[in-house]
Formats: C-alpha cells, sequence, structure tokens
C-alpha cells in the first residue's frame, strides 16, 4: 500500500563533528551549525504538511564524550529553549523524548515550560530525543506496566502492543513511516526501537549541517515510492 507522504518523520542528526573536521574547525562550530540546519529542517518539514517530527538531539550514550563538547551541546540546548520559550510557534506542539531528571531544575522547568504552554496546539507536535535511548525507553515501559500490575491497576493479559505503546516516551505520537540518517552511517543507534518497527529507512551520505530541504523532499519522494506491506503480503 503506497503512501504519498509520511505522518511522522524521525530524523537522526549525524556528520556535526566530521562536518568540522573538515573545514579545521572545533567540533562545537559543527554543532552549532547543525542546530542551524535542525532550525531550517523543522520548520520546512511543518510547513510541508508533515503531522509529526522527531529529532535525536542527544542520546543516553552521548554523556560520555569530552566534558567540553558536552557542555557546548548543553549550551547550545538552553539557548534553543530560551528562544523557544520567546517565540512560542503557534501551530507547533513541542515535547521532549528522554529522561529529564538528569538535567537541573532551571533545564528541566523550561522543557516543562515550553510542553505545557504548546500542549494545545496540534497542526504539528515537535518532538526533541534528548537523554535518550531507545532500549531505556522501552525498560521504562516495562517498569510502569509492572507497577500497573503490582498494584493490580490491570492484568498482565492486558497488556498488549497498544497498551504498551502508550507507556513509552512518545505515547501521544503515532509511529514513524521514515527514518532519515545523513552522515553515511548505516544503523539507527537506539532510537526509536519500537516505534520503528515498520519504518522506512532513508540514509544520505550528506553530512547533517549539509542537509537541505531539496534533501528532505527527496527523501519524503523515495517514501512515497515505497510498497509499505507491514508484513501482510510477500
Amino acid at each position: 500500500m503506497k503512501s504519498n507522504k509520511p505522518v511522522h518523520i524521525a530524523f537522526i542528526m549525524d556528520g556535526n563533528g566530521r562536518w568540522a573536521k573538515k573545514r579545521n574547525l572545533p567540533r562545537n562550530a559543527g554543532h552549532k551549525k547543525g542546530g542551524d540546519t535542525f532550525r531550517e529542517i523543522a520548520k520546512y518539514a511543518r510547513d510541508s504538511g508533515i503531522k509529526y517530527i522527531t529529532f535525536f538531539a542527544f542520546s543516553t550514550e552521548n554523556w560520555k564524550r569530552p566534558k567540553d563538547e558536552v557542555d557546548a551541546l548543553m549550551k547550545l540546548f538552553s539557548e534553543y529553549l530560551d528562544e523557544a520559550s520567546k517565540q512560542v510557534d503557534e501551530k507547533s506542539r513541542l515535547i521532549f523524548l528522554g529522561d529529564k531528571d538528569v538535567f537541573g531544575d532551571d533545564m528541566k522547568a523550561k522543557m516543562t515550560g515550553l510542553e505545557q504552554k504548546s500542549k494545545q496546539y496540534d497542526a504539528c507536535t515537535l518532538a526533541l530525543a534528548i537523554n535518550y535511548g531507545g532500549r531505556a525507553d522501552i525498560v521504562r515501559a516495562a517498569r510502569r506496566a509492572g507497577k500497573l500490575c503490582r498494584d493490580k491497576d490491570i492484568r498482565p493479559e492486558d497488556i498488549d502492543e497498544n497498551f504498551f505503546s502508550g507507556l513509552l516516551y512518545t505515547s501521544a505520537m503515532p509511529d514513524v513511516d521514515l527514518l532519515i540518517r545523513p552522515g553515511g552511517e548505516r544503523r539507527i543507534s537506539n532510537f526509536l526501537l519500537w516505534q520503528s518497527a515498520y519504518a522506512e529507512i532513508y540514509f544520505s551520505d550528506k553530512l547533517w549541517p549539509d542537509f537541505t530541504p531539496h534533501d528532505l523532499d527527496e527523501a519524503i519522494e523515495y517514501f512515497g515510492n515505497r510498497d509499505r506491506r507491514f508484513g501482510n503480503t510477500a
């Protein structure tokens, strides 16, 4: 069954460091340029009618990077939160996927405030996965299901795929239709593992800072030409 346009697109923003290295710039310059690309692509995708858009901003594994790089990424993220707080897009709901508890009170308050301020908007949902890991997401949901069973709010036989999906960070979103990874790598890196079970995956050799709206159009065209059978036929 062909579908011309995906409802939910997810992006793995890969290649910022290599983009900077190719230009003899510090890695942080690549992250800053990548942030600019994120803003451009998010706006273009929304204006193109994509209902749900998710960006992998910072994984649970990214804390292992050098401290100065992590600090720079957190500074860029904080600046984005401040920018978004001043100019809430009255079309987009903004949500954050991942464990917020590792962040300071100020950062958590900014994220929660933006989620509350934008929750009534439904033209588009923009999700940022920060301190997120696909396995951790599934484990968290399993623990929540276990607690509900222990407290006798549900029975184990009540747990089906739809119920379990509602316990994930993405409970307000449908599954991913199109997963896009620039940067030349061919893996999904622990991102939205449950939600991408039947996603079409589009890999690009372009580094994320060089990714353009035209590249997104090509990925959407690729998706439109796919025959999505969901395991129903050979």
